[in-house]
């Protein structure tokens, strides 16, 4: 996606790295945000969005980031019901299938999710998605061949308070069939850090009606 920023009083083409509108979450519209250059080779904008200030830190809008903090901070004491993780790789295929990290150690998949509410309780999923359908699919065979599936909802924020399942969607029925099966299902808060995002406390996860 992309979006017009102005700096200093010039209006710029900026490029949205999220993989959903941002606006279904938040309102960007005159808000003060933090943009990084880009890196890719014959972009076709100078900049990226980064954060949007949010009481005394930041929203980060770059939702991939939720992975690369899971990443960083897995081998720390909030993950430590994975077990054994000193072999983790990013971005891994079984099977045809690609995986946010794989657990090496205890053949564990481990799925992360990005949630960006500013109510004290986040719901998920906040968007229909046929693809986050067909996933949990694909980990129900996994699980049924006997490896282990984690699935993390990250909040781009440090403030959120939990995270409510939606039961009145088809995303709530798979996902329960899923912990049926064993998938461990755990939620965490993240603050920005100077340049890094870093995973801050675990929170609850509920099921609303």
């Amino acid at each position: 996606f992309l979006c017009e920023v102005e700096i200093n009083t010039e209006r710029i083409v900026c490029y949205v790295p999220s993989s959903c509108h941002l606006s279904n979450f938040l309102k960007l519209y005159r808000k003060k945000v933090l943009l990084v250059p880009t890196t890719t080779p014959k972009s076709r904008t100078q900049y990226a969005l980064f954060a949007v200030p949010y009481k005394r830190n930041y929203i980060i809008l770059n939702t991939s980031l939720a992975n690369r903090a899971i990443e960083k901070n897995i081998r720390g004491r909030l993950f430590s019901y994975l077990g054994k993780r000193t072999m983790v790789k990013r971005e891994y295929t079984i099977s045809g299938y690609k995986c946010d990290l794989y657990i090496e150690d205890t053949d564990t998949i481990v799925e992360i999710k990005s949630i960006i509410s500013t109510n004290s309780i986040g719901v998920f999923p906040t968007v229909y998605s046929e693809r986050a359908l067909k996933q949990l699919h694909q980990l129900q065979h996994f699980m049924s061949l006997g490896k282990k599936v984690s699935l993390c909802i990250v909040s781009l924020h440090p403030y959120l308070k939990e995270v409510a399942i939606d039961q009145h969607t088809e995303f709530n029925l798979e996902l329960k069939r899923c912990m049926e099966m064993g998938m461990c299902l755990h939620a965490y808060t993240t603050r920005l850090v100077g340049s890094e995002i870093k995973v801050e406390h675990e929170i609850p996860v509920s099921f609303v009606i």
